[in-house]
Order: structure tokens, then sequence, then C-alpha cells
């Protein structure tokens, strides 16, 4: 599990027009409060696009079923999402989650684009 976002990074730099997403896969599991990985990254050190991408990801883990667990609905992933602003997540983009019309996100979610 720890590997992937390597794995993945690897994947992509092979790929010339996916050069942009490479930085996205390799940090979208780095924390706010630089105890994530690989790279030990923290706050502004983070990607941006990496840092939104740890939101909607997290969105998408609690929100899908998974062979061990039914998912859960958007409204707790949001709240899990905004009460670790700040330590798991960056708070700017947590807060822009929590900003968002939840019936459109549902709507997202719920559809799987």
């Amino acid at each position: 599990m720890r590997t992937h976002p390597e794995a993945g990074a690897r994947i992509l730099d092979a790929v010339p027009f996916l050069d942009r997403a490479v930085d996205v896969v390799l940090h979208h599991h780095e924390r706010w409060d630089g105890r994530g990985y690989p790279g030990g990254l923290e706050e502004e050190g983070i990607p941006l696009w990496a840092r939104i991408f740890s939101v909607a990801d997290t969105v998408d883990a609690i929100t899908s079923d998974r062979p061990y667990r039914r998912g859960r609905p958007l409204e707790e992933a949001v709240r899990e999402i905004v009460a670790r602003a700040g330590s798991q997540f960056d708070p700017e983009c947590a807060e822009a989650l929590g900003d968002l019309d939840h019936d459109a996100v549902r709507a997202v979610v719920a559809t799987g684009r």
C-alpha cells in the first residue's frame, strides 16, 4: 500500500503527456503535518494538486463500498476531512470541500465521475 504512489509515478513518468500528473500521484499521501509518505513533505511543500487530490481521494475512500465495509455517507466524509484540516489535510482544501454544494458532490460521487 505505501509503495503505490511511487509505482504510479513511475508508470506515469513514462507517458510524456502525463508528466504534470506525476507529482499528484507521487505526493497524494503526504500530510499537511509532514507525517505522510513517500517524502514526508509538509504544508506548501506538497504540490497543490496533490493536496487537492488527497481530499478527493479520501472522499472516494470513505464513501465507496469496500470488501471489508460499506461506504459511508458524504456528510461523514466531509466531517472527517474537515476535522483533520491542519493535520492530515491542507486547511484551505478541507474548507473548500466543506463549502461545496453537497448535492452536486453527491451526484459526482454517485456516478463515479
